[in-house]
């Protein structure tokens, strides 16, 4: 087998960020080249929730994206401006277009019970290419198929829980709480209650990451075990979204293609708000918010607090601050004559995922003279 070259994955948020709830931080569409084969997953915005899936274009050789919509397992390409082109958690790879590994299936000597991500875990030990992290693209047929959608996960979730370590909210069923459909030749009297039935439509494109590492939720669940995360979409395009490929009630007929890629370097994104240009003349406190991150951010509060009087306190709104864009801001303060200190932070609750060495910027003091 000839070795290919690595594929560039970029990761923003974490599934352990969009599971923790309130994500404030999301990637534009527009954000994402689509030119290729590009591999990745998501999930849209909290208002419109549903499951990204990258589906490839092989006749004009770009990748679309789909979006599954919660309340009917259907779907739709999402385009920009149609209200739901922000993703809180997306990751992608650059052009991986000739760049995998097609597996010979035959040599795999599969097994009857075998799941999908026997397939997947049994092609990767084929390869002689070793990875933290593999991207995957498949064709396959299903006798039975459950899938979920996204539609709680980081919809009304509450404050993020930020003191119960890096996977709190992990629990065993994860996936138990969102809406279900069931793929068949006809509804099952065996079928768990809470799945609905959706129809026949059992030939599937897939595409997802198989994670070596998934105690680090990156593209995976932090669970032991939980390797594959894969979306897809049913080849006539009726349907779409998250894989629940280790449900009791899921049973793969048979894996028609496969094609695993290497992934070679991971670029996570996030945000970096900062306080900058802060100045005060005549009775006027003046500064700049800006997003020096590679995220777009919303609702952020920003404080104006002078000599650490917080009944004095006054609290600033700003729904929405763009990657490398600034804001400008102008207070009035009533301070008496004399020394005084005036504190300004950017989301001084933390509701912004950033890291903890960028929150430096987050928060400035001036000190000011007033005659």
């Amino acid at each position: 087998m000839i070795k290919q070259p690595g594929i560039h994955l970029t990761i923003a948020n974490t599934i352990i960020d969009l599971v923790q709830g309130d994500i404030k931080e999301h990637l534009p569409l527009a954000r994402i080249p689509l030119r290729g084969d590009i591999l990745g997953l998501g999930t849209t915005t909290s208002i419109d929730n549903g499951e990204l899936m990258f589906v490839y274009d092989e006749s004009d050789a770009e990748t679309d994206i789909f979006k599954c919509h919660a309340n009917t397992g259907g779907i739709h390409k999402v385009c920009p401006g149609d209200g739901s082109d922000h993703f809180p958690y997306v990751c992608f790879s650059s052009d991986a277009t000739d760049m995998g590994y097609s597996i010979d299936l035959l040599s795999l000597n599969s097994k009857s019970d075998w799941r999908l991500a026997d397939w997947v875990a049994a092609a990767i030990d084929s390869l002689d290419k070793p990875a933290d992290l593999y991207g995957v693209r498949a064709k396959c047929q299903w006798d039975d198929l459950v899938i979920t959608v996204a539609s709680k996960l980081c919809l009304n979730q509450g404050s993020r829980n930020t003191n119960s370590g890096p996977t709190a909210g992990l629990g065993s069923s994860i996936y138990d709480s969102l809406q279900h459909y069931l793929l068949s030749d006809k509804p099952s009297t065996e079928t768990e209650a809470g799945i609905q039935y959706l129809g026949d439509a059992l030939d599937w494109d897939c595409c997802g990451f198989f994670d070596t590492q998934p105690e680090k939720g990156r593209v995976t669940v932090a669970q032991a075990g939980a390797n594959l995360h894969i979306h897809g979409v049913s080849v006539d395009h009726r349907y779409g979204g998250h894989l629940h490929h280790e449900h009791s009630c899921t049973r793969v007929l048979r894996v028609d293609e496969l094609v695993i890629y290497p992934i070679e370097t991971i670029n996570q994104l996030g945000s970096d708000l900062a306080i900058t240009d802060l100045d005060f003349d005549a009775g006027t406190l003046h500064f700049r918010v800006s997003n020096c991150g590679a995220m777009d951010v919303s609702d952020i509060g920003i404080d104006v607090v002078p000599d650490n009087r917080y009944s004095e306190r006054q609290y600033l709104r700003l729904p929405w601050l763009a990657a490398g864009e600034s804001e400008n801001f102008t207070v009035v303060l009533s301070l008496a004559s004399g020394v005084h200190q005036v504190l300004v932070a950017v989301d001084p609750s933390g509701d912004i995922i950033e890291p903890e060495e960028d929150r430096k910027n987050n928060q400035i003091f001036l000190d000011c003279v007033v005659d």
